[in-house]
């Protein structure tokens, strides 16, 4: 089994316990009181249709008892690869109700993240789609079936099953809860303070961190955010951002149901269809990365439809451009635009108020939730002065419990009690923080992690590669790409193709393929032999700002 040690304390529980801001609740509590108070409301709606609260808890019992019936008990881990479809939903549910853990992995990985991520948490289960955005998921889960020794079923949403597999369905169809009573379900209920997801993040190591999080610590920075919005069961809640990152786990699978909401997804996001979803559905809020703003304020179909119900846009991963939020407020006069930060170990950290002035939406990243504290530092650890730039720290109740099977890296994330982000940023005098850059070596796209050392090395098994080295360029759109700077060997070449068939060849999902290759006779380096990326930062903006000019831009 994996290591899941875990950060907490009887004292550390007491005193977020005492604060009101843990307590003894799970996700499907919630979802029961959602389905006792409306029991024919809708509760989640995809692409392929919809369930009310009652049809959904009905469901949830049901794969309970099918996960029960396979041999899954507290503890064990189900990694599910799905898209933002009802199955995911339903399934972590049903995951949390018998104390299991799960696993979210986004649809865009492929083999090498796969093989790592099911491998490190020992999954039990893994549950995938036969096909989706034109991928074939069974082909490369067979290829790989022979490396998981943990995993004992593989379950297909879709209608093709290869031998070996087994449908999703037989866990929703089959009458498993015949006979059985939903008090049997209470003995296997966790802890709120149990580990109840392994999700990954990337980061600076060539391998992704697994990161663990309990009941308490995700449902905590959603009450936060529900009060810091004026959120309520009569809001329409959208998300087209995967449910397996954090955002879209928290804001679009969970934050909807501890509402009693109703929730509306995209499996993939397209903004035409978005509008007219604003209106079918009449959609109050969703959450996303600055892009998806940028295309919704771009939209020409904005004016065929009527979105005046949309009253707030959450703006997750980049900072808000001024002109989106004045663009906003002529196209949108119903809507606030609101932004914050947070990571995969503490969900949201801050947010915007919606009383805010433009200066501080635009300008910063907001301040922090209740629950939470974030401070800035020097180098030593101590607090700087307002306006000054430093390290992000941040403590609170929002916090995961441990990296999986890496207690010594937790260990080490920590001065005392504050967590060190790896981010840096500059806090005014009324708390707000301004996101200036990170100590991690990621490139932030449209608010998805490009995990940079995992790429470099990948880059540098090319036989024709001597050295490489992985920067963001500046996006006007996304806020920043990825550009791959190389060093060739001797007596060879490289296209930007081949650049790309190498990393396809090799796994490596195609969002994080880098988006320009620049070949270049060294690398810049220190006298020690660290490569100088801020020189490589510069000469990419350098060349870009150029090419700009020459076209007329």
């Amino acid at each position: 089994m994996p290591a899941f040690e875990t950060t907490l304390t009887p004292k550390l529980i007491q005193k977020f316990t005492d604060m009101g801001l843990w307590g003894d609740k799970i996700i499907t509590d919630y979802l029961d009181m959602a389905a006792e108070r409306h029991p024919d409301k809708a509760a989640i709606i995809d692409p392929q249709g919809q369930y009310t609260f009652a049809e959904l808890r009905r469901l949830v019992n049901r794969v309970a008892f099918a996960l029960l019936e396979q041999g899954i008990r507290p503890g064990d881990v189900i990694s599910f690869q799905l898209p933002n479809w009802t199955e995911f939903v339903i399934l972590y549910y049903a995951a949390t109700r018998i104390g299991a853990i799960s696993n979210p992995l986004i649809p865009i990985y492929r083999e090498r993240e796969i093989r790592y991520m099911v491998n490190a948490v020992q999954s039990k289960i893994l549950v995938i789609p036969d096909h989706f955005n034109k991928f074939d998921y069974t082909e490369m889960v067979q290829r790989l079936r022979p490396e998981f020794p943990s995993v004992e079923r593989v379950y297909v949403v879709g209608k093709h099953v290869p031998e070996g597999m087994e449908p999703f369905s037989t866990l929703t169809e089959h009458p498993w809860e015949k006979g059985r009573s939903r008090v049997e379900l209470l003995q296997y209920r966790p802890s709120a303070n149990a580990v109840s997801e392994a999700i990954f993040t990337s980061g600076t190591t060539a391998q992704p961190k697994g990161v663990l999080h309990t009941q308490n610590t995700l449902l905590a920075p959603i009450r936060a955010l529900t009060r810091r919005q004026g959120l309520n069961e009569n809001d329409v809640i959208h998300m087209a951002s995967t449910f397996g990152h954090q955002t879209g786990f928290l804001y679009g699978v969970m934050l909807p149901t501890l509402l009693g909401a109703t929730a509306v997804y995209q499996d993939v996001w397209n903004v035409q269809r978005f509008v007219e979803m604003v209106e079918r559905y009449r959609i109050t809020m969703t959450a996303g990365a600055t892009p998806f703003l940028v295309d919704f304020l771009g939209s020409p179909h904005l004016q065929d439809h009527d979105v005046s119900s949309l009253r707030l846009f959450s703006c997750m991963g980049a900072p808000i451009p001024r002109v989106m939020l004045r663009q906003a407020r002529e196209r949108l006069p119903n809507c606030k635009v609101l932004g914050g930060w947070g990571q995969t170990e503490n969900g949201m950290v801050t947010f915007g108020r919606p009383t805010d002035p433009e200066e501080k939406i635009c300008g910063t990243d907001g301040c922090p939730l209740d629950g939470m504290e974030v401070r800035v530092v020097d180098a030593d650890g101590n607090p700087v002065p307002a306006g000054q730039e430093g390290r992000v720290q941040v403590r609170g109740a929002f916090l995961f419990v441990g990296y999986l099977n890496q207690p010594a890296l937790t260990r080490e994330s920590y001065d005392g009690d504050w967590f060190n982000t790896g981010d840096r940023a500059v806090m005014d005098a009324d708390g707000y923080i301004s996101i200036t850059g990170r100590d991690k070596d990621i490139i932030i796209r449209g608010g998805e992690n490009i995990p940079v050392a995992y790429v470099e090395n990948v880059l540098h098994e090319s036989p024709k590669i001597a050295a490489a080295a992985v920067v963001a360029m500046p996006d006007p759109r996304l806020q920043e790409r990825a550009c791959a700077f190389v060093v060739l060997r001797d007596g060879v070449n490289l296209t930007f193709r081949e650049m790309q068939d190498f990393l396809q060849a090799k796994g490596v999902a195609k969002s994080y393929w880098p988006e320009r290759l620049e070949i270049v006779p060294a690398l810049p380096r220190t006298p020690s032999g660290k490569i100088q990326k801020y020189k490589l930062r510069d000469e990419i903006a350098r060349k870009l700002e150029e090419e700009r000019r020459s076209q007329g831009g």
